[in-house]
């Protein structure tokens, strides 16, 4: 792609979009951060990006890379996953352009095809990132509504498995059995890492997640406890499924998520590293700008 002195970088995810105006050689120029996701923009892409460029003062010239659910099929323009053979380093290489919107890129995401089928967009720029800033070796853990657990070996993604954690707690929590429990739910260490636990025993998730409702009606739990437990038991079972025995992981994830995850960390005996999700994503746009938007190019 030509060569440009700024770039806007755009985290566009399901619900909320992380904007960033970077100069060439790392600077961040401006910031934004709104809940204009997939799901609220419905369908008009260019006019919401329209309406960011305005937002945050950016001359309609500057060239745009986009990842994230942007281009999934319901998103702006579907891009096709690369295969997990592709190193990260070569990301850059496979910017795809946004068709009529000159100067406008999105992120492709990646597949990995081995022991079943696995997906993800967004997180492999995350992933750059953390190459870029020298902690993208071993397992890195990205948690959210879909977790990854990512296994990076030499620049290259050699495990991925995904959890529908964050999914299945925000379903749980508003409809079905254990709905009620959790509306009365409070913040509790000790009923979080009785989840942690009772996830290590293995038991079947379905068989699992009624035990919590067995509990307080047996009077085994509070009520108010439920919720807490619901996220260790969740949490818990992506810590025995990742095949991550010892060592240490890396967590992206916001402070909230990542305390969760370092506090489950250390309740299965691995040392956790914490990486701030915003620098992580900085560090991949400026590596994809370097790459992509090379000086001598015309």
């Amino acid at each position: 792609m030509a060569s440009a002195d700024t770039l806007l970088g755009i985290d566009w995810g399901t619900s909320n979009r992380r904007a960033y105006l970077m100069q060439r050689g790392g600077a961040v120029l401006a910031s934004h951060h709104d809940d204009q996701g997939l799901l609220a923009v419905q369908g008009k892409f260019a006019e919401s990006l329209a309406a960011l460029r305005a937002a945050m003062r950016v001359d309609p010239q500057v060239p745009v890379v986009m990842s994230g659910m942007v281009g999934s099929a319901s998103g702006w323009q579907e891009v096709p996953y690369l295969d997990a053979s592709v190193p990260l380093a070569q990301l850059a290489r496979h910017l795809a352009p946004v068709a009529g919107h000159p100067g406008c890129a999105i992120v492709p995401g990646y597949c990995r095809r081995v022991d079943g089928v696995d997906v993800m967009r967004g997180e492999e720029t995350q992933l750059l990132g953390a190459m870029a800033l020298g902690i993208g070796e071993g397992w890195i853990v990205l948690p959210g509504t879909h977790s990854k657990w990512v296994q990076v070996r030499e620049g290259g993604i050699t495990e991925l498995a995904t959890f529908m954690t964050g999914e299945l707690f925000a379903l749980l929590g508003t409809s079905g059995t254990l709905a009620g429990m959790m509306a009365q739910g409070e913040d509790d260490e000790q009923a979080f890492c009785d989840g942690l636990d009772e996830a290590r025993r293995g038991k079947p998730l379905s068989n699992a997640l009624f035990g919590v409702r067995a509990r307080v009606v047996a009077g085994v739990m509070p009520a108010r406890f439920a919720r807490s437990f619901l996220s260790g038991l969740l949490i818990g079972t992506e810590f025995v499924n990742a095949r991550q025995q010892q060592g240490a992981i890396t967590v992206i994830a916001s402070k909230a998520l990542s305390s969760r995850y370092a506090s489950a960390a250390g309740r299965f005996g691995l040392q956790a590293r914490i990486a701030d999700p915003d620098e992580v994503f900085c560090a991949a746009l400026a590596q994809i700008f370097t790459t992509a938007f090379r000086k001598d190019q015309p």
